[in-house]
């Protein structure tokens, strides 16, 4: 009679159990699908708190939406050029040093030019990076370039490296396209 008492008493603690789990495993999803934000960009994700995935380039999940960091087209030209400074989304302020490593046929007569624009595409200032070392080759050659650029009326913007093309040909043209941050 006692095992049977038990036995009762287990099933109604574990029926009891399990209609709590599944009563408040519901409200809590609904609460949560209540508030849900609008979220449309990796920074808006990172923002609402959710986990960033330690790849590159970063990807963060909400709402079962996958959102991944802009890095512009650093991985597409990582054979050709490779940038320093300023990494992509890093926070700059003026003057800006950009620096990396660009192979010889990116140059011509030792130098490329930069551009930094704001988010509307205004152009806010402008360099030429000068090679570092012997660059009549097809190695890759260390570059710098200080520039100093005008106060942003956005908070992010694209800092531009072009292959220098002096034939003007636009088969020739080729550019790092790098996404920044104003402080």
């Amino acid at each position: 009679m006692k095992k049977i008492i038990f036995i009762s008493l287990l099933v109604i603690l574990v029926v009891t159990a399990i209609g709590l789990l599944v009563y408040f495993g519901n409200y809590n999803s609904q609460n949560y699908k209540l508030e849900l934000k609008s979220v449309n960009t990796f920074q808006e994700c990172a923002d609402a708190g959710q986990p960033i995935m330690e790849s590159y380039p970063r990807q963060c999940n909400y709402g079962g939406k996958n959102f991944v960091e802009d890095i512009g087209n650093e991985l597409e030209k990582t054979n050709l050029i490779r940038l320093d400074n300023p990494r992509p989304n890093q926070k700059i302020t003026s003057p800006l040093v950009v620096a990396g490593e660009a192979r010889g046929n990116w140059f011509f007569e030792a130098s490329f030019p930069v551009e930094l624009h704001d988010s509307n595409n205004n152009l806010l200032g402008t360099g030429i990076a000068t090679a570092q070392g012997d660059w009549m080759t097809t190695n890759f050659v260390p570059f710098y370039v200080s520039m100093t650029f005008t106060t942003p009326q956005t908070s992010n913007g694209n800092l531009i490296l072009k292959k220098d093309n002096p034939s003007g040909l636009p088969e020739h043209d080729d550019q790092l396209i790098v996404p920044v941050l104003f402080q």
